[in-house]
């Protein structure tokens, strides 16, 4: 069987089984405008709280060294309301993987980790690994989060490379993180957007034909997401915090998590 016939089956299978993309909501945008003020509001936990509530599968933080928006300190506290409240939720910690990262990893023990290629400097994440380049490092550091257990998620780029993308899953990696930077970035480009979805589609399809399950995250809105969900059957959850935060201020947290899970397909 021909690779692009074995690839069409095999999303042919997928789109008949395929459930919605499950929406992890990330705190990082709240923590930043607390941060504003040395005060306690708005409270990190209290909307993740809210959140999780509304039916959002989880929280998503990226504790980056300089502590500009998740503090160390809010690691614990999300933990335990996830375990208190909300056994069913998932918590996903995003970081290069430095030491300090990694220790935090091992103290919280978030149900899934997300590596990221940034530079401590970065405003946030806008390229996924090399994978060729970066392999030893990856294969030490996910060895080490698969012995605790953990569930790794690698960011990847949305170019559709069955090599790079089959070292992700020779290293361990469960997952890869499809960066959709680009296709958010095309809100008024509605042709280069599709491309774009197409392109992220034959990533994910080359992804799952080797194993990987698929996640996506960055400048994903309610506008853009159904068009990627449906070019991703198999999108199992999308990682969403500046749009979904944004949304908030106009929507309120509870009704912004219902809006994104209908983006993602489920019947809410």
């Amino acid at each position: 069987m021909r690779e692009g016939d074995r690839l069409e089956l095999g999303q042919a299978n997928r789109e008949e089984t395929a459930m919605p993309a499950k929406l992890s909501v990330n705190l990082n945008a709240i923590a930043m405008l607390r941060n504003r003020r040395d005060l306690p509001w708005p409270s990190v936990t209290g909307l993740g709280r809210i959140a999780l509530e509304a039916g959002a599968s989880g929280l998503t933080v990226h504790p980056r060294p300089d502590q500009r928006h998740i503090r160390f300190s809010d690691l614990g506290p999300i933990r335990a309301l996830i375990d208190g409240s909300f056994p069913d939720a998932e918590f996903n910690m995003e970081g290069y993987p430095e030491e300090g990262f990694l220790r935090l990893v091992e103290e919280h023990r978030p149900e899934q980790v997300t590596l990221v290629p940034d530079d401590p400097a970065q405003a946030t994440s806008d390229h996924g690994w090399d994978f060729r380049k970066e392999r030893k490092l990856l294969e030490v550091v996910v060895g080490r989060l698969k012995a605790l257990g953990l569930r790794v998620s690698l960011f990847a780029d949305g170019t559709p490379d069955r090599d790079a993308l089959a070292i992700a899953r020779e290293v361990g990696a469960d997952r890869i993180e499809l960066y959709t930077g680009p296709y958010g970035g095309c809100f008024d480009d509605p042709v280069r957007a599709g491309q774009l979805a197409e392109e992220l589609g034959r990533t994910a399809d080359i992804a799952v034909d080797l194993g990987l399950a698929v996640n996506a995250g960055h400048d994903l809105t309610v506008a853009n997401l159904p068009a990627l969900a449906a070019r991703i059957p198999a999108l199992a959850e999308v990682s969403i915090g500046h749009g979904l935060t944004a949304d908030a201020l106009e929507y309120g947290m509870a009704e912004t998590v219902r809006r994104f899970r209908r983006a993602c397909g489920e019947a809410v």
